[in-house]
């Protein structure tokens, strides 16, 4: 009776649900659900008040609930995953985009003109379509979109996502270094040559796919480095910082991946401007952070931790003297599910859509 009782409370509960999702003022679409960032994006629209998930594509798990593909999402009623060339854009207002890069460009390019969208990949980052097909190998699909394309870092690049109808969200080493180093360049406190980037990330960062590299016995108990002098946000990274000096900047970036499921942290050697000292650099950060959510400048003397971030929106940073003199370490630290991608993804869609930033993002993080 206990059993049954209940199978009927939840599907007059699935309606109900259902029906309250589609009544939400932004109908959303995400893309390749079944991914990590896909599944992250349902997890933090489960407490949005005002965005309602009212379609899901995933090509090989399509006829799937999201339930039977992340158990851990079990109690979202939500519409059952359908092929991208299934889906009815009827009833979506937004989209959250999270496919593979090389894909994205032509699903978007297809897609209804009057939605908004946020694309998680890296198809849109890089504005130069050349500097694209040369660290992606293949040839931009979508140049006229390119143009039109944010990239959405969301503190440096507020008003500009505001009227964007597509954002290209940043990567996850990217939004770290990015976030530290943007403030100091613009202020001229750090010369723009010799900075050198030791990043980690957890596993999750590689996506969900089945690799060997992946497997248990291949990660634990282990570093490794990878994408050396190779890796494709170091476009990205040079982009952002060669913006912020109104000067080329080439840095020093090696990877490194982690024996843990999220978590990234970038450690970040630079050389100061003659006369500068660090209590300049931490000023420089505290007043450009002061007012920022998410961004939090810690204590003088504290280490920022991947621990403190797990499962947040929040990036921790901190600055300390190098015993080299005039030189400086910076480590910034996130969750590079959330702030380095769904979570940066929807505190841009809420800019977009003119809602509050912090809405559905005030997630403590998970501790221990």
């Amino acid at each position: 009776m206990c059993c049954e009782y209940k199978n009927a409370e939840a599907k007059q509960g699935s309606s109900d649900y259902k029906n309250a999702e589609a009544n939400k003022e932004v109908r959303i679409g995400i893309l390749g659900a079944s991914g990590y960032t896909g599944s992250e994006i349902v997890r933090l629209l489960a407490n949005h008040p005002h965005f309602g998930i009212t379609l899901m594509t995933a090509d090989r798990k399509a006829g799937q609930s999201i339930g039977s593909v992340f158990p851990h999402l079990v109690t979202q009623d939500l519409p059952d995953m359908v092929s991208v060339k299934d889906a009815n854009f009827s009833d979506v207002d937004a989209v959250f985009c999270c496919l593979p890069h090389g894909t994205t460009q032509e699903i978007i390019k297809a897609l209804p003109k009057g939605l908004k969208i946020v694309d998680l990949s890296a198809d849109f980052r890089l504005r130069d379509i050349s500097e694209y097909e040369e660290w992606y190998g293949q040839a931009h699909r979508a140049p006229d979109l390119q143009k039109e394309a944010v990239y959405g870092l969301t503190e440096l690049l507020r008003e500009e996502v505001k009227s964007a109808r597509l954002v290209a969200n940043p990567g996850c080493y990217p939004t770290s270094v990015q976030l530290s180093l943007v403030p100091l360049i613009k202020a001229n406190l750090i010369e723009f040559r010799n900075i050198i980037i030791d990043a980690k990330s957890g596993v999750t960062g590689a996506g969900r796919g089945a690799k060997e590299a992946n497997l248990y016995t291949e990660i634990s108990e282990g570093i490794s480095s990878y994408g050396i002098t190779r890796h494709r946000h170091a476009p990205e990274i040079e982009q952002g910082l060669s913006k912020a000096a109104n000067s080329k900047i080439t840095v020093s970036f090696t990877p490194h991946l982690m024996p843990m499921n999220r978590g990234m942290q970038s450690t970040i050697y630079v050389e100061m401007a003659h006369g500068v000292t660090v209590d300049d650099l931490y000023h420089q950060l505290k007043i450009s952070y002061e007012d920022e959510e998410f961004v939090v400048l810690l204590e003088r003397g504290v280490v920022p931790r991947t621990h403190n971030v797990r499962g947040s929106n929040y990036c921790l940073m901190n600055v300390f003297p190098d015993r080299i003199t005039g030189r400086a370490i910076i480590i910034s630290v996130i969750d590079n599910l959330v702030k380095g991608a769904s979570g940066q993804a929807l505190q841009n869609l809420n800019v977009m859509m003119g809602y509050p930033e912090n809405t559905g993002l005030l997630y403590q993080p998970l501790f221990p």
